[in-house]
């Protein structure tokens, strides 16, 4: 936990001087509320074929699962061996990823069964990660964004992600969408929306306000994917008793140059 500590101090000095939140806020909507296992300690969110996959963290308690993204039910659950710690998680070409965060362990499943089809050496600290339908995109905490071969795990592309200029540390779950990235980031209640061209946050989300509509206590805001349900957006936390579709109410401003 010594390395996330760095990066919250270091995030912090670059909130306040006042120049990060540069980019525009961006209004939303709230389309539904609905419910989510509260002892999820969601680290990644993905939609798959009408169902939400979701990687759980902890050591000793770490899962990839399938969730009905309606009711929250927990409908099929994998556990990570007990010393791996579960992270990022996205699915490309019909194949499930995950992440680990420091135990430098990369595995493969069947999205649709949730067996393990594959385990590799991953070189980097993992927290979030989604794709833009050929590669991999992931976030290791810092202000980083690797775009990943999902062969051979070759590093192909990396942005640093700012705005006005600062670096934004801390950056965790993502998820890609119509040319955007969308990043949770880490002690944070807002979502940045990258473009994946230069790294530069093109607006933020403000998702603060959930909080009041939480019915027990939530951790960290974390988990981002597209709603199966809705194809609006979803996001929720870890500890988080709801599940929240939302829809932007404004426009994303153009690609900064």
């Amino acid at each position: 936990m010594v390395a996330r500590a760095l990066i919250i101090a270091i995030g912090l000095l670059v909130l306040t001087t006042g120049v990060a939140a540069a980019a525009p806020t961006v209004p939303w909507t709230l389309v539904a509320t609905r419910p989510h296992d509260a002892t999820a300690f969601t680290e990644g969110l993905v939609a798959y074929r009408g169902v939400l996959l979701e990687s759980t963290g902890l050591l000793e308690q770490s899962t990839v699962r399938r969730v009905d993204a309606t009711t929250g039910q927990v409908l099929a659950s994998t556990p990570l061996p007990a010393n791996e710690y579960g992270e990022g998680l996205t699915v490309l070409a019909g194949s499930a990823t995950q992440l680990t965060w420091t135990q430098h362990v990369l595995h493969t499943y069947d999205p649709t069964t949730l067996a393990i089809t594959g385990t590799r050496r991953y070189r980097f600290e993992g927290w979030g990660l989604t794709t833009n339908g050929r590669q991999l995109i992931a976030s290791d905490g810092s202000a980083t964004l690797r775009w990943l071969d999902p062969a051979t795990l070759r590093v192909t592309k990396t942005v640093t992600v700012t705005d006005e200029g600062a670096a934004i540390y801390g950056l965790t779950e993502l998820e890609y969408r119509d040319g955007i990235i969308w990043a949770n980031v880490w002690r944070s209640d807002r979502i940045a929306l990258i473009d994946p061209a230069t790294g530069k946050v093109r607006a933020w989300l403000n998702m603060a306000r959930l909080r009041q509509r939480l019915s027990a206590f939530g951790e960290v805001l974390n988990g981002i994917a597209r709603d199966p349900v809705t194809d609006h957006m979803v996001v929720t936390g870890k500890l988080w008793p709801q599940l929240f579709v939302i829809k932007l109410a404004g426009r994303v401003p153009a690609a900064p140059r």
